[in-house]
């Protein structure tokens, strides 16, 4: 994983969860052309108000990987997919540890573009009572936190070919817009969310030269 390139693409949201395994490890930097809400693996079109979705023109986009809600916005959110093959020197059989380990990298591409401490959550799942329908408010392990809010969400795809795990970071969060679009959203407020400085750029770079 320290050699190679980042492979950029734009697009659908739908058309980049579909793409299949490549042979090799590979960093994958994607940028949205308009906005999608994605489920995780789990959630059906149930949790979503999907008047409010069409009005908004959002998206709706199942994932095959675990975990909440996710908002995608053009411009407010770094998506990059890390590719593991099972093949891969880098691979690694036990599930919380290889998320860790991504945490890990994200820490050292990130340090010295943030303003704060970052940190890799090591524990047991954390939980709001948001965390089952939102990725942002549940802290999972290998997700890393800036001073202690969430600003790296994670969630892994295995199979016999291998393992993606799909990243993301928030530059901003609208989360009006994310509560707007929930069936039933819920009476306590949303947890914070972390964001990335504005001269936090090229990470996808960065997460590779880690």
């Amino acid at each position: 994983m320290s050699s190679g390139h980042v492979h950029r693409a734009g697009g659908s949201a739908a058309d980049f969860h579909a793409r299949e395994f490549p042979d090799v490890a590979a960093v994958w930097q994607f940028d949205v052309e308009h906005p999608a809400i994605v489920l995780g693996s789990r959630q059906t079109d149930d949790v979503l108000d999907l008047v409010a979705c069409r009005r908004r023109e959002v998206e709706i986009v199942h994932r095959r990987s675990g975990g909440g809600v996710v908002l995608l916005v053009p411009g407010a959110t770094e998506w990059v997919d890390v590719i593991v093959p099972a093949t891969d020197p880098g691979w690694d059989d036990d599930v919380r540890r290889s998320m860790v380990r991504i945490g890990e990298r994200w820490v050292d591409a990130l340090r010295d573009v943030v303003d704060g401490e970052l940190t890799v959550h090591r524990g047991p799942m954390v939980r709001t009572p948001w965390s089952e329908l939102v990725c942002f408010a549940g802290i999972a392990p290998g997700e890393v936190l800036l001073d202690g809010v969430k600003l790296v969400g994670l969630s892994q795809r295995r199979t016999r070919r291998g393992a993606r795990f799909q990243c993301a970071v928030n530059r901003d969060f609208d989360d009006d817009l994310l509560v707007e679009l929930l069936a039933a959203p819920v009476a306590a407020p949303l947890p914070p969310v972390a964001t990335l400085p504005a001269a936090a750029t090229d990470i996808a770079e960065r997460f590779l030269a880690t």
